[in-house]
């Protein structure tokens, strides 16, 4: 009896935890090479950027994110910009993130060419 209210409890809170969900969240992997000092998501249709989503954070090369989205939030293309400690920044526009669950970014220092496989 208690195992069944247990995995009753563990159940209700998984589907009240997905409830609650935006759809548009989804995981940063930073394969970049660098610390990511900043990273900014916004709706694509705004002419602003969000706050820096990691605040006083960072994102170490190899570390991962889980970026969440209340769940009343509606746009479905946005863009993403990341800064290092320097201010040098990539930008990606109209990211479809309602298909999207893992954005992972690197850079190629050669070419001086930063990439994003969504997944």
């Amino acid at each position: 009896m208690k195992k069944t209210l247990l995995l009753l409890s563990m159940f209700f809170v998984l589907l009240a935890s997905a409830a609650f969900a935006g759809k548009q969240d989804f995981v940063l992997v930073n394969k970049t090479g660098v610390e990511i000092h900043a990273v900014y998501v916004s709706p694509s249709k705004s002419n602003d950027w969000e706050e820096d989503i990691l605040g006083d954070d960072t994102l170490p090369n190899g570390e991962s994110v889980e970026i969440t989205f209340d769940r009343s939030e509606n746009a479905s293309m946005w863009d993403l910009r990341i800064e290092d400690s320097d201010g040098n920044s990539i930008e990606w526009s109209d990211i479809p993130l309602k298909k999207v669950n893992k954005i992972t970014l690197t850079y190629n220092q050669k070419s001086g060419k930063g990439t994003a496989t969504f997944d």
